[in-house]
């Protein structure tokens, strides 16, 4: 299975996700959260079809020193970073040698926050069904943050959703969320962009502009915000969802 670009993605993910709406899986309130910026993509057009609003939680990966783009951990929020110690072992890395890493990270964090959030708090997510959307999922170090940090928060239920993930990431993510979402789970998995035609990089303009038409549409229809209620979802055991 291939996207065509992540709207696309977000689509099938909606498909999926009204339908265990449908089946009494999801319950409100439901509340979208994307992990910026690729995940904001993905995630409105699920939001538009659930009728919930749509917020990001901002978490960052920690690369290896010498090759950034190799995830050995990740942090979220203030939360303190989540290594893998195994990679970090294989690499012959030390927490303390990643303290700059984390540093630097964690100040783009903060930026992002700024930029995405303005002076709006973040959501409050106990008691809610949250589904948790990232454009896909390579290592899993980003949404196994994202995931941690969310469970702290004590939701009803939470749901991770991507369109596309490595088989291997999924299994071991499958304790961390009651409900994990992914229609494409290729074995020949390399990278999430080799499953999309369009994989352009999504620009802070375009997902302050997602966010604003979400918060528009769900203010229009009277939806739950944040001053809603929350009412609680029965808790279930995880359970692993990839219909197309």
């Amino acid at each position: 299975m291939r996207f065509r670009d992540r709207a696309e993605a977000g689509r099938k993910l909606a498909g999926i996700l009204v339908g265990l709406r449908e089946q009494g899986a999801l319950d409100a309130p439901v509340l979208v959260l994307a992990l910026p910026r690729g995940g904001v993509a993905v995630a409105e057009p699920v939001a538009r079809a659930l009728g919930a609003p749509l917020d990001v939680l901002v978490v960052r990966k920690i690369g290896a020193p010498h090759h950034r783009e190799f995830a050995v951990g990740a942090l979220a929020a203030d939360d303190p970073p989540l290594f893998d110690a195994g990679t970090l072992a294989g690499l012959g890395l030390t927490e303390d040698s990643l303290a700059a890493a984390v540093a630097r990270e964690r100040e783009e964090l903060h930026r992002r926050e700024r930029r995405y959030r303005g002076g709006r708090p973040a959501p409050d997510l106990e008691g809610r069904t949250v589904i948790v959307i990232d454009d896909g999922l390579a290592t899993g170090a980003t949404a196994r943050a994202a995931l941690r940090h969310v469970r702290r928060r004590a939701p009803a239920r939470l749901v991770l959703a991507v369109p596309v993930g490595a088989p291997g990431s999924l299994d071991l993510l499958a304790n961390e969320a009651d409900e994990v979402v992914c229609p494409c789970r290729p074995a020949g998995f390399c990278a999430v962009g080799q499953w999309y035609d369009d994989f352009e990089q999504v620009s802070d303009s375009a997902v302050l502009a997602a966010l604003g038409g979400v918060q528009a549409r769900s203010a229009a229809r009277g939806a739950p915000g944040e001053a809603g209620g929350r009412q609680g979802l029965q808790a279930g055991r995880p359970r692993r969802s990839g219909r197309p």
